[in-house]
């Protein structure tokens, strides 16, 4: 039979692609445009959350703190990148997310498997007035010059799509992507960044962001544990591994709940990561939706290394708590 044997989770920001230099710049982002949220998913100003902040934060905000936690991210990638490689894989799911890249308010999926033959990345196509800074920040999701389209296992995504039918989840289906983007960040992040040979993906996108149907974590949980199944059930001894695109918490960080989700990880405990108040989970942080999800998947799995750089950029607490985990 098919088999999960490898796990992957990866934080996805545009911070990993920008220079110790540039935190100062995304900081200036969060405090003039950036609409925030607190720890308990409460809309706050950044004046109010520079208020409340740690003053102990004053000894991250520092040059040489970013200069070393920008380094560390990088060979994190760079490890992952080899793990993959290494493991030689027939297919790699990519859970991943959304953010009104190709599905937004006329028809947004809780859950949608794609099973083109292949799927398209493009280049960036942004508005001239974005700052050069945030440019190269999203580079990081995009091919450079010409559009490349890249393989997936259409008969592995259409196999879940039937198996978690039958097991009780109405999935969203596509065959083609409806919008010129190509395909989304969480998904681009993994063929720029973490593909040295290119294999098949699954793509599954969750609604991670945007309400009222975001799935529930206990139902993410519960997904990944249908996955595994499905995998399970499938004809001949193919490798596959599973990936979480994105997170942890921002672009408030929240050390706590971070560390919660990586020893939930890491101790199997389906009920810590089922139980995560669904009020922490909004704007940058919904992303752990898709950690939890790949977590249930790899409850047969141990986890072999974890590591998380708390990548604050302002005295007001903001940034992105990097986190980067395998499963064997």
């Amino acid at each position: 039979m098919a088999e999960i044997v490898l796990g992957i989770g990866t934080s996805h920001s545009p911070l990993l692609n920008s220079p110790a230099d540039d935190y100062a710049k995304h900081a200036e982002n969060d405090a003039t445009k950036r609409k925030l949220l607190d720890k308990n998913g409460r809309p706050i100003s950044y004046a109010d959350l520079l208020a409340q902040a740690d003053p102990a934060l004053v000894s991250q905000i520092k040059p040489e703190i970013f200069v070393e936690r920008a380094a560390r991210c990088t060979a994190n990638i760079e490890r992952l990148a080899g793990v993959i490689a290494e493991a030689k894989l027939d297919t790699l799911i990519v859970v991943g997310d959304d953010q009104n890249e190709q599905y937004s308010d006329d028809n947004m999926p809780a859950v949608l498997i794609y099973s083109g033959t292949t799927i398209p990345n493009n280049p960036m196509h942004d508005d001239d007035e974005m700052p050069e800074f945030f440019r190269k920040a999203r580079s990081q999701y995009h091919v450079q010059d010409a559009s490349r389209d890249y393989p997936v296992d259409s008969a592995l995504a259409l196999h879940l799509v039937g198996a978690l039918m039958d097991n009780g989840f109405d999935i969203s289906h596509a065959k083609r992507l409806g919008k010129p983007h190509g395909e989304g960040h969480a998904f681009g992040f993994v063929h720029q960044r973490l593909m040295k040979d290119v294999i098949p993906i699954v793509p599954l996108a969750l609604n991670t962001y945007f309400p009222p149907n975001q799935p529930r974590p206990v139902r993410c949980y519960e997904l990944g544990q249908s996955i595994r199944d499905a995998v399970q059930a499938m004809p001949g001894d193919a490798k596959i591994g599973i990936l979480a695109s994105g997170g942890l918490s921002h672009f408030t960080v929240d050390e706590e709940l971070d560390r919660r989700i990586l020893d939930g990880c890491r101790n199997r405990d389906a009920r810590s990561l089922s139980t995560i108040p669904v009020q922490k989970l909004n704007s940058g942080s919904s992303e752990i939706r898709n950690w939890i999800a790949v977590a249930g998947a790899c409850e047969q799995l141990a986890t072999e290394w974890q590591d998380y750089v708390p990548c604050y950029r302002s005295l007001a607490g903001t940034g992105c708590g990097m986190g980067f985990a395998v499963w064997t």
